[in-house]
């Protein structure tokens, strides 16, 4: 069984609620948040990707 590697988002800073992210060695992307970290979910890189950009997007137009 593969162990998860979890890497804090560089975007937390030193606040105590961070984001925090894993790749599995099949390439699924895991997130959680540092005050649930009991909640994961779950998606894959492609996906990842395009909220990330529609978030730039959104909030380039704000």
């Amino acid at each position: 069984m593969h162990s998860i590697h979890w890497q804090k988002s560089t975007y937390s800073g030193d606040s105590s609620n961070c984001v925090y992210v894993a790749a599995t060695f099949n390439g699924t992307i895991h997130l959680r948040e540092s005050d649930e970290p009991e909640t994961i979910l779950t998606t894959a890189p492609a996906a990842l990707k395009s909220l990330i950009q529609a978030l730039k997007t959104a909030t380039k137009h704000q």
